[in-house]
């Protein structure tokens, strides 16, 4: 029997939707293994994150809050972590900025094996779990093993269903936090200055209006219309950041953001393998481009095959008369 520590990540005080789809991961596992599964949060202020956490079917919830982690840097999170995962088989967390980050360090520290950016966990062989990781933008699949004593495995949200919070409520506890040594002790948060918007976070939204280099200078003009009637989060293609036309923490793709919501809106993009690999798993896709043969179509639910700069403006009006 084994078990499995999932490290839950919190932003504002609230677990992120992140940890819902690392949780689903940890229940396969921790069924195959015969064991059970842990939730563990780190930062300052976490009470209501860790309320939250409780409600997820975990064995308990561990929770190193302290000021000195007030900002995430992996230099002051990684020994809290080292220190407790040698009681673990797995060590996981979703494949997000933060998991990405924290992991590498963690199995460098342990000098562990790392599953990185797993879409699925298959049947046992030879006792050992089984991890199916994408491979050249999606292309193709890789099947790994791990050898060492622990395991690390970074979790594709999109690929993993949200765990749903249950009626009981696991145990708390409260886990003391290690410092860093060396090199790593000379490491201080500073700050931390947060790109603001009244816009849902990109890899919580349910909904994406996402636009390509095909937007051209009107990006903004044509999609924050679309972006306010659903209450969606606007994301974009490499080339459209690269031209300027969006922030880059917009980006949508292999070198971007992962999303995978409800409904995926693609406007004026062709479909580029590096940004299907960030998009193809949303539950519906909606894709508008004047290219009949452009790639995106091959992903699309529904696609029109039109002038984006004329069919925007009347499909607005029409979206906006059904919703009254």
């Amino acid at each position: 029997m084994a078990n499995v520590l999932v490290i839950a990540e919190a932003g504002e005080g609230k677990l992120k939707k992140t940890t819902h789809s690392a949780v689903t991961f940890a229940k396969q596992a921790a069924e195959q293994l015969g064991g059970s599964y842990t939730l563990l949060l780190l930062g300052a202020g976490l009470d209501a994150a860790a309320e939250e956490a409780s409600k997820l079917g975990a064995d308990k919830v561990l929770v190193a809050d302290d000021g000195s982690l007030q900002g995430y840097v992996a230099e002051l999170y990684a020994p809290t972590v080292a220190a407790l995962a040698k009681d673990y088989q797995v060590v996981c967390a979703a494949a997000s900025a933060f998991g990405k980050d924290l992991l590498a360090r963690l199995a460098g520290k342990l000098e562990a094996g790392y599953a990185a950016d797993i879409t699925e966990l298959l049947p046992m062989e030879g006792g050992k779990l089984t991890y199916k990781r994408p491979m050249f933008a999606g292309n193709a699949f890789g099947v790994c093993q791990l050898v060492s004593d622990v395991e690390v495995v970074s979790v594709r949200q999109s690929t993993f269903a949200a765990a749903e919070p249950g009626a009981d409520s696991s145990p708390v506890e409260k886990t003391d936090v290690v410092g860093p040594s060396g090199a790593a002790a000379r490491v201080e948060w500073i700050s931390f200055d947060q790109v603001k918007s009244e816009r849902p976070e990109l890899t919580e939204a349910d909904v994406v209006i996402s636009g390509g280099r095909g937007m051209k200078a009107k990006f903004s003009e044509l999609l924050d219309p679309f972006a306010d009637l659903f209450g969606a989060a606007i994301g974009a293609t490499r080339a459209a950041c690269d031209a300027g036309y969006c922030s880059p923490d917009l980006q949508v793709g292999q070198t971007g953001k992962i999303v995978a919501p409800d409904l995926y809106f693609a406007i004026g993009l062709s479909g580029a393998i590096q940004h299907l690999a960030g998009m193809k798993s949303s539950k519906v896709i909606v894709a508008i481009n004047k290219d009949e043969e452009a790639p995106i179509f091959t992903v699309a639910d529904y696609g029109l095959v039109a002038d984006l700069f004329k069919v925007m403006p009347e499909l607005l009006e029409k979206l906006k008369a059904a919703k009254e």
